[in-house]
């Protein structure tokens, strides 16, 4: 795309395993056969791998594109490569203007330095003159909240006065690409919403963003679109449906088996009349998950469970359970199917979600039936940066009284 600020095309790039030197004897041999190798890049030799492979992508002016997946993905060598750290063995790549860059936790950072000389060394290295750089000072140390530590050698910062330093520097040198690589894994929450904060006006402002984070729910709020990577492109779109394939592939899927007592045939949440559409909610919305089951043997004394589980952290947030009373289910007759509707309200912060569902017979106290994960949506707020219950809480300015 010729309007692109940030583009990947084609770009590949292989590593060897175990390849390291441990004299002059042997690694002055290894750069003369690396020096004359003339064979195809794309071909493998012996312990090489692709650790990113055939990978695509453009970001526009006032886009923010999320990378996401596993550990061992290739998404901080894609950064590496973006800014010219590493060299793609096939494709190109190129960023257009003036990059700020967060790739790992004081990278470029010179530990004997200060700071604020560490300020200047990376306003240098980013091209700009000094005098630019001074009239930033001040901005760059308010928002990292170091103004007490900025004449202290970097060496002795913690990872989190370091992230705080990278960010600010990256954010506050007008840049026109911002290369941030899971800046929200570290510092407090504070500095993490103020950080989601200028990447927001950033892309007001017309930059453009590449935004890796284990962090679903910043990559749904704050990016445009997104990108699952896993050596390769898994998918690529709307963040919310990307995000949706790299939690469904990540799963340990405990899929419905025909072995069940009580096989599950089908499963699925609904909108609250029973249709089906959009599973991105906001908090209270009313949901149907609707579970069919087809017996093959008797049971008189069962206890449905429906429990509801975060995606990004796997944390339980509901375990509920209701007996065939309950449901107003006299008894499960083996060739006789039946549907349960179970009703409920998101009452979640933002996030993404799955569903499970289990059946359990209380007189042999074993399974008849699990499925997991039997659905998933996603919350949608703007009010809430963390915690997982949806408190409904709206504030009220009063006029104040004073008291005598």
């Amino acid at each position: 795309m010729t309007d692109s600020v940030i583009s990947f095309d084609s770009v590949s790039k292989k590593f060897s395993r175990g390849e390291t030197h441990t004299s002059l004897r042997d690694l002055i041999p290894a750069l003369g056969r690396r020096l004359s190798r003339r064979r195809p890049s794309t071909e493998l030799k012996e312990q090489e791998f692709w650790a990113v492979r055939d990978v695509s992508f453009d970001v526009t002016r006032g886009n923010a594109l999320g990378i996401i997946g596993p550990n061992g993905a290739g998404k901080s060598t894609t950064l590496k490569l973006l800014t010219k750290i590493l060299r793609p063995d096939a494709g190109h790549c190129r960023i257009t203007g003036r990059t700020g860059a967060l790739i790992e936790i004081a990278a470029g950072f010179h530990p004997d330095l200060s700071g604020r000389e560490n300020v200047f060394l990376q306003g240098a290295i980013m091209g700009m003159k000094r005098a630019d750089i001074a009239r930033k000072l001040d901005e760059i140390v308010e928002f990292s909240g170091l103004a007490s530590f900025i004449d202290t050698p970097v060496k002795r910062y913690s990872s989190g006065m370091n992230a705080r330093l990278g960010f600010s520097i990256a954010a506050n040198l007008e840049p026109d690409a911002l290369v941030i690589d899971e800046v929200l894994a570290v510092g407090d929450m504070a500095f993490q919403q103020r950080c989601i904060d200028r990447m927001q006006q950033f892309k007001r402002n017309g930059v453009a963003i590449v935004f890796v984070s284990h962090n679903l729910q910043a990559v749904s709020s704050l990016c445009t679109h997104a990108l699952f990577l896993a050596g390769s492109v898994k998918a690529v779109g709307d963040p919310e449906s990307v995000i949706q394939a790299y939690v469904e592939s990540s799963e340990k899927k405990l899929e419905a088996s025909g072995n069940d007592a009580v096989p599950i045939t089908a499963a699925r949440l609904l909108d609250e009349n029973g249709q089906s559409g959009t599973l991105s909610v906001t908090p209270g919305t009313p949901l149907v998950f609707r579970v069919d089951f087809m017996p093959t043997v008797a049971a008189t004394n069962v206890t449905f469970s429906v429990l509801v589980f975060r995606s990004t952290d796997n944390l339980l947030l509901y375990d509920g359970h209701f007996t065939n009373a309950d449901i107003q289910l006299p008894a499960i007759k083996p060739g006789e199917p039946f549907q349960v509707d179970f009703r409920l309200r998101t009452n979640l912060t933002r996030g993404h979600y799955r569903v499970m569902v289990r059946l359990e017979d209380n007189d042999r106290r074993e399974f008849l039936a699990q499925v997991c994960p039997s659905g998933y949506f996603g919350v949608e707020e703007l009010q809430t940066w963390a915690g997982m219950v949806h408190m409904d809480v709206r504030p009220e300015l009063r006029p104040s009284s004073t008291v005598s």
